[in-house]
C-alpha cells in the first residue's frame, strides 16, 4: 500500500499531519528543558524526513532564502572569537538546524494548518501548566505569580498571548466555523485565564495591542489598496506623534502603574545599563553566541546574585538587541534586526497591496507581536523556542510567490464583517 506524499508535504492536503506536527513542536518548545534530548529528537523527526520525501518542493529555491540564514551563519562564525567555543559551537548548530526546520514547515504548511496546530498546541501547553504548574515568589517586586510548568511567568504569558491571538485569528481572519470555532473559543478562554494568572504585564499589553491592530486592519479591508496605503501612512504618523507625546506627558508611567510596575520595569532598566556597558567592550563582534551567561564568569555571577537567580541559568538582559549585541556585536544586531523589520514591512506591504491576503494579515500580527516583545524579551534569539520558530516561518513566507486575485471576489460586500470571501483561498507558487 503506497501512501501519497501529498498528505505530508503539500500545503492544504497535509492538514492532519501539519496540525499534529505543529502541536508537538509547540509542546517541545515549551518543555524541552523538562523532557530533555528525546523531545528535541522528536522535533527533528517531524520535519527533517519531509526533505527526503520530495526535496525539490520541500526545500524550494534556496537562493531566495539565503538572507534568512544570515544571522544563524554569523552565530556559527562567532565560534572563532568566542570566549567559550564549545558552548557557541553547540548553540549555533542548534540554532541553524532550528531555522532549517522552521523553513521546512514554512514550505509545507499553509496558514490555516499553522493556525489550527497553534490552537491545539498552545491549548495542550497551557493545560499541562495548569495541571503541573506552581506559583513562584518574585523577590524583585515582592509578589507571587503563576509560572505554570515554566521557570518564568513571562514564558507562560507568551504562550497565553499566542493562544489568544491564534484563537482570534482563526475565527475573525480565517473564518473558522463549527468544531474549530469551538476549539478556538476553548483555547482562547484557557489562554485568557493563564494570562491573567501569570500577571505578566508584558504579555497583557502586547496581546491587547496586537488584537487591536488586527481589528483595525479589518476595517481598512473595505478600501482599495491605494486608499489603504494613504490611510495607513496617516494613522502611522499620527500614532507616532501620540506615542512620543505620551512618553513626555507621563502616559508610560500611568500604564505601568496600572499593572503594578514602576519606571524601572522591575529592575530591567538597570539590567539594560549593565548589558550596554558589557557590549561596549566587544562592540563589533561580541563575546560569542551564548557565551556570556556562563557559570564561573564574574559578571554573570554578579548579576545572578543581584537578581536572586539561584539556579544561575536561564537569565538574560530582557532585550533582544542588547542581548544580541553582547553576544554577537553590532554586526549580529544588524543582521537579526534586518530580518525582523523585513518580516514586518514585507507583510504590511502585501496586506496593503493585495485585494485580500489572509496569510499576510495573520502573519503581520505575529511579526508585530515579536517586534514589540523584542524590546523586553529575547523570543527570537534561541533555538527550540516558539518565538524563533514563528519568526523564521513568518519571514520565510515572504520568499514565496503569492498569487492573489486581480479583482475582488463578486459580492464581497455581502460577506459577514469578519468572514473571508466565499470560495477564495490564497495560492502559493513554488
Amino acid at each position: 500500500m503506497r501512501i501519497a506524499k501529498s498528505i505530508f508535504i503539500r500545503p492544504g492536503s497535509n492538514a492532519a499531519y501539519g496540525t499534529v506536527a505543529i502541536t508537538l513542536s509547540f509542546f517541545v518548545f515549551a518543555y524541552s528543558s523538562r523532557f530533555g534530548q528525546p523531545s528535541i529528537l522528536l522535533y527533528y523527526a517531524l520535519w527533517f524526513p519531509l526533505v527526503m520525501m520530495d526535496y525539490r518542493n520541500v526545500l524550494g529555491s534556496y537562493h531566495r532564502q539565503l538572507w534568512l540564514f544570515a544571522f544563524g551563519f554569523f552565530t556559527f562564525l562567532s565560534i572563532f572569537w568566542s570566549v567559550v567555543p564549545p558552548t557557541t559551537a553547540r548553540a549555533s548548530i542548534q540554532y541553524m538546524t532550528h531555522i532549517f526546520c522552521a523553513l521546512v514547515a514554512m514550505r509545507t504548511l499553509d496558514i490555516r494548518t499553522l493556525t489550527r496546530g497553534a490552537i491545539v498546541g498552545t491549548g495542550i501547553v497551557l493545560l499541562y501548566s495548569m495541571l503541573f504548574g506552581y506559583y513562584a515568589y518574585d523577590p524583585i517586586d515582592g509578589t507571587y505569580s503563576f509560572v505554570g510548568a515554566f521557570d518564568s511567568k513571562n514564558q507562560l504569558g507568551f504562550y497565553a498571548s499566542l493562544g489568544i491571538y491564534f484563537a482570534f485569528a482563526a475565527v475573525f481572519v480565517l473564518g473558522e466555523r463549527r468544531i474549530w470555532m469551538i476549539g478556538a473559543g476553548i483555547a482562547g478562554l484557557l489562554s485568557a485565564y493563564c494570562l491573567h494568572a501569570s500577571a505578566s504585564a508584558t504579555s497583557v499589553l502586547t496581546t491587547m495591542l496586537v488584537v487591536l491592530l488586527c481589528v483595525s486592519l479589518r476595517i481598512i479591508l473595505y478600501l482599495s489598496p491605494k486608499q489603504r496605503k494613504r490611510l495607513f501612512v496617516t494613522v502611522a504618523v499620527v500614532g507616532v506623534i501620540l506615542a512620543v507625546a505620551g512618553v513626555y506627558l507621563g502616559a508610560v508611567d500611568l500604564v505601568l502603574g496600572a499593572f503594578g510596575k514602576d519606571s524601572t520595569l522591575t529592575g530591567r532598566t538597570y539590567l539594560w545599563q549593565q548589558g550596554i556597558a558589557t557590549a561596549q567592550q566587544n562592540l563589533l563582534f561580541g563575546v560569542g553566541y551564548q557565551a556570556y551567561w556562563v557559570q564561573g564568569f564574574s559578571e554573570p555571577e554578579r548579576l545572578w546574585e543581584e537578581f536572586y537567580i539561584a539556579s544561575r541559568a536561564g537569565f538574560h538582559f530582557h532585550n533582544t538587541y542588547i542581548e544580541t549585541m553582547v553576544e554577537t556585536g553590532l554586526i549580529g544586531v544588524c543582521l537579526l534586526a534586518s530580518i525582523l523589520l523585513t518580516a514586518v514591512i514585507g507583510h504590511i506591504s502585501r496586506f496593503l497591496s493585495d485585494v485580500r491576503n489572509d496569510e499576510s494579515y495573520l502573519l503581520l500580527g505575529i511579526a508585530t507581536l515579536l517586534l514589540i516583545r523584542s524590546f523586553v524579551e529575547i523570543d527570537i534569539l534561541n533555538p527550540y523556542h516558539v518565538g524563533s520558530f514563528l519568526f523564521y516561518f513568518t519571514a520565510g513566507k515572504l520568499s514565496m510567490r503569492t498569487r492573489i486575485p486581480a479583482k475582488a471576489p463578486p459580492h464581497m460586500g455581502e460577506q459577514m464583517p469578519f468572514a473571508p470571501p466565499v470560495n477564495w483561498e490564497p495560492r502559493t507558487g513554488q
